[in-house]
């Protein structure tokens, strides 16, 4: 499976989350609401989640092997850091 499109929905810079991110795997299989965080010593990958009955947090979707998660992790936070240079330099000329 790869993944065939990367999409950054939202930037955001106040809080520790950072971006919301859509990607397409095999231009067939769409996941959403994949948000970039910022932990205390690295931005990170959080998969989207919802609350259990326990007021638990579980992952709807994840990968399944540190393999499948290094290269998808790596995929959207390049694309994110992409994004936000993009902005920021679009922001620069609008100055």
């Amino acid at each position: 499976m790869e993944i065939t499109d990367i999409k950054v929905r939202k930037l955001m810079s106040d809080g520790r989350l950072r971006g919301i991110i859509s990607v397409t795997f095999d231009d067939f299989f769409a996941v959403h609401d994949i948000k970039v965080v910022q932990g205390d010593e690295r931005l990170f990958v959080a998969m989207p989640s919802r609350r259990d009955d326990n007021g638990v947090f579980r992952d709807i979707v994840h990968p399944i092997t540190p393999a499948a998660r290094n290269e998808i992790e790596g995929e959207i936070l390049s694309a994110y850091r992409m994004e936000l240079e993009r902005a920021e330099a679009e922001s620069g000329r609008a100055n």
